[in-house]
């Protein structure tokens, strides 16, 4: 898989660039602004980019910006945000658009380089992959009524799952419990938001962010 790296400091983006050749991923280049980036995907062919939330010149959000204008432009090409904070705002707003080849996640999750690059491959390969805090913090939102109150614990647990990105094989392996019982819970979700299943992971990840999204 073919990946094009952004992100000002050259350091990281060094590191990044060993972590992912080390699992078999191709650097297809690396840019230090988004001028230098979308160049690089008019010249490269790429499957993946993977870029910081804030570039320069105001390290604000130039990263998201650049974000979805690749998913405009290049929808088959997968973007996976990389961020120090938890901003879930942004994960809503780039998600919103579509989640399919989308991710965010925070920095220092590439320390756990067996989830990063797994991360990093579904991503490229179609699928979404977003970070647990965010998720969380998203989960903690609170509104006059809300639907998520309804749900038990455990399908509580699911669903975060769910909109981490994981198939029902990895939630069910992660929770220790039977894909008869996790397709069980799955209903019962989706009863209770009043939410249809999607046939695949990634439209239950916009199905539940944009729940998250009204709240």
């Amino acid at each position: 898989m073919r990946v094009i790296l952004a992100d000002d400091s050259v350091l990281f983006r060094e590191g990044l660039a060993r972590v992912l050749e080390a699992a078999s991923f191709e650097i297809a280049g690396q840019a230090g602004n988004v001028e230098e980036l979308d160049r690089l995907l008019e010249a490269e062919s790429a499957e993946l980019v993977i870029l910081d939330i804030r570039m320069p010149p105001t390290q604000t959000d130039e990263g998201l910006v650049a974000a979805k204008r690749i998913r405009n432009q290049h929808p088959r090409v997968g973007v996976l945000l990389l961020s120090h904070h938890v901003e879930s705002h942004h994960a809503i707003d780039l998600l919103g658009q579509s989640p399919d080849h989308v991710g965010y996640l925070l920095k220092d999750r590439v320390s756990d380089l067996g989830e990063f690059v797994e991360a990093a491959r579904r991503v490229g390969l179609g699928g979404s992959a977003v970070d647990p805090l965010v998720v969380s913090q998203l989960l903690g939102r609170k509104r006059s009524r809300n639907l998520v109150d309804d749900l038990s614990l455990r399908e509580k647990t699911v669903l975060a799952k769910m909109a981490e990105g994981l198939s029902n094989d990895a939630i069910a392996r992660t929770l220790n419990i039977s894909p008869k019982t996790l397709e069980a819970h799955v209903g019962r979700i989706y009863s209770k938001l009043g939410l249809e299943p999607g046939g695949t992971e990634h439209r239950r990840v916009l199905a539940v962010l944009n729940y998250l999204r009204s709240a």
